[in-house]
């Protein structure tokens, strides 16, 4: 079992925050989160199909996703997986899939700690 080391920017969860407000914000992240999830079954599911055009769309759209909220890591490996489809590295897509799965994990988590502590 990997362990991954999870980076998440706080300064982008309070700038969030104070953009938004709490309710706004919350609102966000939570939305944010659950999405995050889904992709990232998705991205699993895709890879098991062999399904390379979508699953570089679900990964790409992760990015965004992850940097909105903080989570650096996340957005990095899924820029990562982009690359490794582009240059058609099969064993490279499965090993960066694989690493963003369990990051995407612990990144989830981690967000949904934070977002319990004050700001």
């Amino acid at each position: 079992m990997h362990s991954e080391t999870v980076r998440l920017d706080p300064d982008k969860l309070s700038a969030l925050y104070e953009q938004l407000g709490e309710a706004g914000a919350e609102d966000v992240v939570c939305r944010a989160i659950e999405e995050m999830a889904v992709r990232l079954t998705h991205c699993e599911r895709l890879w098991r199909q062999n399904d390379m055009v979508n699953l570089r769309k679900s990964a790409r759209s992760l990015i965004a996703m992850a940097e909105q909220i903080g989570m650096t890591a996340l957005a990095t490996i899924s820029r990562d997986v982009t690359e490794a489809i582009d240059a058609e590295d099969a064993p490279a897509v499965a090993a960066i899939l694989f690493r963003l799965m369990r990051v995407g994990e612990r990144s989830l988590t981690a967000v949904w700690d934070q977002q319990d502590m004050t700001i």
